[in-house]
């Protein structure tokens, strides 16, 4: 019997270092591709960017395609986790402050490395066919998400007529400030559109639930 535990001894560490290699080559994906764009990453590029074999990068991820999609989701939920744990020390539901900060953590969702890769991956499903269900199906499953998020860190009732909508528009409204972003350091702009989103959001929401 005493033969049986160096193997299960042996099976956690294996199991661990293959979790650390994937999330190397995830994070190393998302960064080429924010870098590079979808033609100049290759998976060499970011297995050799993750510090990994190309054969350990294909024994996680069968094509480039499984490479990069899951990349682009692993960090949309790492960053969806990280809005919503904001939740703990919001302001009182109901109150400017509130909405003030929800509106930035949403804007923040599309801002930054994350959003920068997730466009690539768009462009390049708009021209590969094999990529585009898979990124359509992962931009929906992202959206709905980001949608639930802002519900409930803004307290808002989607059975209220106009609600959906109103939190969409503000959804909306952030992607496009994160496309104005790629180009040139929109931040000052940003502020002054975060903050009258933020009065104008908190207005509509407080009259709809009257």
């Amino acid at each position: 019997m005493g033969a049986l535990t160096p193997a299960r001894g042996t099976k956690e560490p294996q199991q661990e270092r293959s979790r650390a290699t994937r999330l190397k080559l995830l994070e190393a994906a998302v960064s080429c591709l924010a870098e590079r764009g979808w033609s100049g990453s290759t998976v060499s590029v970011v297995a050799e960017r993750a510090g990994v074999s190309r054969g350990a990068a294909q024994h996680h991820f069968r094509t480039r395609e499984d490479l990069f999609t899951a990349a682009v989701e692993h960090v949309a939920e790492k960053r969806q986790g990280a809005v919503k744990a904001v939740a703990d020390n919001l302001p009182p539901a109901g109150s400017a402050a509130r909405t003030r900060i929800v509106v930035e953590e949403l804007v923040g969702l599309y801002t930054g490395p994350l959003f920068r890769a997730a466009l690539h991956l768009w462009v390049a499903a708009s021209d590969e066919d094999q990529l585009r269900e898979r990124v359509t199906a992962l931009e929906a499953r992202v959206g709905r998400d980001a949608h639930r998020t802002a519900l409930t860190l803004l307290d808002a009732d989607e059975a209220v007529p106009g609600v959906r909508e109103t939190v969409q528009g503000l959804l909306d409204m952030a992607r496009g400030l994160g496309l104005a972003n790629l180009l040139t350091d929109d931040s000052a702009r940003r502020e002054r559109v975060v903050e009258q989103w933020s009065a104008l959001l908190d207005a509509e929401l407080r009259g709809r639930a009257r």
